[in-house]
């Protein structure tokens, strides 16, 4: 049996935090595979620095390397230590080149090459820490694994067929051998060769893709809390993990607010049935969460409400925009060059309702405002919104479902000024006002799922 171990930034971020990934590690009885994020900060560090324009070579490679040192330190005996040093330096000369080199910055690649920098980094530090505890161990680049990505820079997405063609080529022997791969993950081998990210948070992501291209029987997430739970326990204090659930209510969830998991780390296992677990590094003895394909159905209407916050709804105005399908059209591939997510879309005659963050609005009028003006008679900005995600087992096929959760809504003093229904049977999503948005959480939670 083979097992795909993804850790967070968190399990990797400290020595306390690798040595409790390594012992989990050690303890898998099967042939395991490790998928890391970055130490933790540090890939908010690069970003920052890029978006500041702040990102000096020298400083950030002396901060870096003190960093990761400082960590293998604390972990490695002195034979391997010096080993370790010598590796980390010729990835950490790397890096230094790029932010040198005046042709590397010109690349569209670029940003994506220095902000993966950090998986780098972080998958030698646990593969040499692995070594020191006699176990056989070998740290990949997602190139050298076998991860093929496709897509936009920072917007990337697997190459499922290609990754599943070289990744069992290149992993397959090394688990013959005994051998535990810690493969980098956020980004794969994009067309041009350079590295294509998948997003924040898409090492989770990278987990499941390397299990569908290997075949694995189990996707764990080690992150740092003990799995999906009926509410944010920061806004209801008797949330609970929900121990089982089906893929497509584990991706609403996801998708909608909860921060547990990346929402697109479902569909690769998803295609092949793998089933996903979702477990707390810090709290290895918890359950957690089982993610799978078939769910016993339950009796309760909701089985978890999350939220996504500081939204904004943009309503364009232009007559009998519903029998214009060219001009809708034209709306969402304006808000498509703008690189811009979309979390509902609601039309009537006149209008399209479009859901986006407060940070994208300015970007996303730029777009718009390149419409002819004759065809928009006007946009407005309705901001600081919240979408509450509520999800329960086959809830739209539940005669009267809507009804009780938005008396719910009404019990709150709370009004809703967008739904989304119907895309998925599992969810029911709508906006309200971000200050009535905790006092909807509590009063569904309470009603619907109990304390």
């Amino acid at each position: 049996m083979i097992t795909v171990m993804k850790f967070g930034g968190t399990s990797v971020g400290s020595v306390e935090a690798l040595k409790r990934s390594a012992e989990i590690i050690i303890r898998s009885k099967h042939s395991t595979v490790v998928v890391v994020s970055a130490m933790s900060g540090v890939t908010n560090y690069l970003i920052g620095h890029l978006d500041s324009g702040e990102l000096n070579a020298s400083e950030t490679v002396d901060m870096l390397r003190k960093k990761h040192l400082d960590v293998a330190s604390q972990l490695l005996g002195e034979e391997l230590f010096a080993s370790y040093q010598e590796e980390l330096d010729r990835r950490m000369d790397n890096l230094e080149y790029l932010l040198r080199d005046p042709e590397s910055h010109k690349d569209p690649y670029f940003r994506d090459d220095i902000s993966s920098q950090g998986e780098r980094f972080s998958s030698l530090t646990l593969s040499y820490y692995l070594r020191e505890l006699g176990q056989d161990s070998v740290a990949l680049t997602s190139e050298e694994a076998g991860i093929h990505a496709t897509g936009m820079p920072g917007l990337g997405s697997a190459e499922l067929s290609l990754t599943s063609r070289d990744l069992p080529y290149n992993v397959r022997p090394l688990l013959d051998e005994g051998k535990i791969p810690i493969i980098t993950g956020f980004y794969g081998r994009g067309p041009e060769g350079k590295p294509l990210t998948f997003g924040r948070g898409g090492s989770d992501y990278s987990g499941a893709v390397v299990a569908h291209a290997i075949d694995a029987d189990c996707l764990e997430i080690w992150t740092d809390v003990n799995g999906f739970m009926s509410s944010d326990p920061r806004i209801v204090s008797g949330a609970r993990t929900i121990e089982e659930m089906n893929y497509s209510e584990a991706a609403e969830l996801a998708y909608f607010g909860a921060k547990v998991l990346h929402p697109r780390t479902i569909e690769p296992v998803r295609r092949k049935h793998i089933p996903l677990r979702v477990k707390n590094t810090f709290n290895p003895d918890d359950f957690g969460t089982i993610i799978h394909h078939l769910r016993a159905p339950r009796g309760e209407l909701l089985r978890s409400v999350a939220m996504k916050s500081d939204l904004s709804i943009i309503t364009v105005n232009s007559a009998e925009i519903a029998y214009r399908p060219r001009m809708v059209a034209r709306i969402i591939d304006k808000i498509a060059d703008a690189g811009v997510i979309l979390y509902a879309i609601s039309t009537s005659l006149s209008t399209i309702a479009l859901l986006i963050h407060n940070l994208d609005v300015k970007e996303t009028l730029r777009h718009l405002n390149t419409l002819e003006g004759e065809e928009i008679d006007r946009i407005d900005v309705k901001s600081n919104m919240c979408l509450i995600c509520a999800v329960g087992d086959n809830l739209l096929a539940r005669c009267g479902a809507s009804a009780e959760i938005f008396g719910a809504v009404r019990e709150a003093g709370a009004n809703v000024e967008l739904i989304s229904e119907g895309a998925s049977d599992v969810s029911l999503n709508f906006v309200v006002p971000m200050d009535h948005a905790t006092s909807v959480i509590r009063q569904l939670h309470e009603k619907y799922i109990g304390v």
